[in-house]
């Protein structure tokens, strides 16, 4: 598979869900943006994010499905399904906070990761473009946060 960030920046584009990812980026900050993240392919049924955990990474999703779950007491419930375009990892990236969630492939996946160290390396080399991004995340979170079902799914 290509390592080419067109099929996230299309995913992206055609992202329609109330929550969606939508930055005004030209093809050029979207070419530099992919210099700042990594590929990730996920099988079916593997977890990307443990509930809990310390990792900060952010997650761009570029194909697949993934299911954003709370394990407690009484078993495991389901929060969220995030589809292509969408982002996941937002709120830890942000808050330094531990994961308040899992997340797992429910096909097979692939995404884009940015860590909070590339992030700042981002915003001193790409100021402005980095500031689109962010400002897209918090327009995640927020939408995210407004919908009262949604609101744990911020991870």
């Amino acid at each position: 598979m290509t390592s080419s960030i067109q099929a996230l920046r299309d995913a992206v584009v055609n992202n329609t869900n109330y929550d969606a990812f939508a930055p005004g980026l030209s093809a050029k900050q979207w070419a530099l943006l992919e210099t700042y993240m990594q590929t990730i392919d996920l099988a079916a049924g593997q977890t990307l994010i443990s509930q809990g955990a310390q990792d900060r990474g952010l997650f761009f999703i570029e194909s697949g499905v993934l299911s954003v779950h709370l394990v407690g007491d009484k078993g495991e419930m389901r929060l969220a399904i995030l589809n292509p375009g969408s982002v996941v990892g937002e709120g830890s990236f942000f808050s330094h906070l531990p994961r308040s969630a899992s997340v797992s492939a429910m096909g097979s996946a692939r995404l884009w990761r940015m860590t909070p160290p590339r992030f700042g390396e981002l915003s001193i080399r790409q100021p402005e473009l980095a500031l689109e991004i962010a400002m897209s995340l918090g327009g995640v979170i927020a939408r995210r946060l407004v919908d009262r079902m949604k609101r744990v799914a911020v991870t």
